[in-house]
């Protein structure tokens, strides 16, 4: 803990830093604290060693008991000291003899931080976004497959019922001809016959068997939206990606790709890959779609979640996960279990929760149903 310390400080460093070297070198276990610079970029750079940092949240101003492998973390100096009221002439002072090279230094590593949470971010968008799009292809797909299944029922059904007219047409045609050949060919019953045959075809034209089931064929299909000539695409127009029913609406065109949305969920494609479509016809296909996706989504959901006997980071992870996923299904309200014991995971959940711009607010479930061992979460 703080190896190095208790001297000169650049002396500790280098001192420090050598017993590191060493203790890789004897491939040894261990986590070491240090709030040292050139300990961070040894171990960024030195195989064995992974830097790791304890999450702050600056905006608050308050740790988030999280810890993150990857990046080394900052150590707020100056902006814990403003917080707690040091002369703001003093705190100015100290930036000046710290140098701008190491102030640059630490606001990168702050930098770095605020970027990879806006990353975690939008991975969990693009993951919600995959299984949006999963679904409707798998859907779609089904579709497909029962639309076959059903069009080789009809024709099916239409071979038989021709082969039954035709083995009928054959009988009368043969039954016909003998009574012809019986009665001699008398002129008025030759005539008759001729007539009852003549009222069989009539009647097999007006049925059009195979013609009569086109319509359930048609029905089957998938009316097409209309398309429209795709001479330019911008802003505010509604457009699909080619092969694909879904129905979006652009929002952003850069020079390489355009950001489409479909009701909340974002994504970027090529422009080459898109349609435009009629604003008239865009609303059925995009609306029902969706809401089928997001309705199964919500009939799915649970109210609560169960994060009792987990480790801080692991709770955090699940508890963000499914936070994002209740904002983004429209919930008004969830439940986190979380236990009582000493309160330390629950107050790691509500620093997460108080940094959660869609939270309303949280509170201590009614004690007859748990009290503070679960957190209500209610969302604006």
């Amino acid at each position: 803990d703080e190896f190095g310390t208790g001297t000169e400080p650049q002396l500790g460093g280098a001192i420090a830093e050598a017993v590191l070297e060493k203790i890789n070198e004897k491939k040894a276990f261990g986590v070491i604290t240090t709030h040292y610079s050139n300990l961070k970029l040894f171990a960024d750079k030195t195989g064995g060693i992974i830097n790791g940092a304890m999450l702050f949240d600056s905006k608050n101003m308050q740790p988030l008991y999280e810890l993150k492998i990857g990046k080394p973390g900052s150590s707020f100096a100056f902006e814990i000291a403003r917080k707690i009221g040091f002369p703001k002439i003093i705190l100015k002072n100290a930036a000046k003899k710290t140098g701008k090279k190491q102030l640059d230094f630490d606001k990168q590593l702050q930098q770095l931080e605020v970027e990879k949470r806006e990353i975690d971010k939008k991975q969990t968008e693009l993951k919600v976004a995959d299984e949006f799009f999963s679904e409707i292809i798998n859907k779609y797909e089904s579709l497909v497959e029962k639309i076959e299944s059903t069009k080789e029922s009809i024709i099916s059904r239409a071979k038989e019922e021709a082969m039954e007219i035709l083995n009928g047409s054959n009988k009368l045609i043969e039954n016909t001809i003998r009574e012809i050949r019986e009665i001699q060919a008398e002129k008025e019953k030759t005539k008759g016959l001729r007539k009852k045959l003549k009222e069989h075809k009539d009647k097999i034209i007006r049925k059009k068997p195979v013609e009569q089931l086109k319509p359930l064929l048609e029905k089957k299909k998938t009316k097409p939206v209309s398309e429209v000539v795709n001479t330019s695409i911008n802003v505010g127009d509604f457009v699909k990606i080619a092969g694909q029913d879904t129905i979006g609406e652009v929002i952003e065109i850069s020079d390489e790709d355009v950001l489409i949305t479909f009701n909340t969920v974002k994504f970027r494609t090529p422009i080459n890959k898109l349609k435009k479509v009629s604003g008239k016809e865009k609303v059925k296909i995009s609306q029902i779609s969706y809401s089928n996706i997001i309705s199964d989504k919500i009939a799915n959901f649970k109210f609560s979640i169960d994060v009792r006997g987990k480790r801080a980071e692991e709770a955090i992870s699940i508890v963000r996960q499914y936070i994002d996923e209740a904002i983004l299904l429209n919930m008004k309200e969830v439940n986190i279990l979380h236990g009582k014991g000493d309160g330390i995971l629950r107050d790691v959940i509500r620093k997460y929760l108080s940094t959660v711009q869609e939270i309303k607010q949280y509170k201590d479930q009614h004690i007859e149903r748990g009290g503070h061992g679960i957190t209500v979460v209610m969302f604006r």
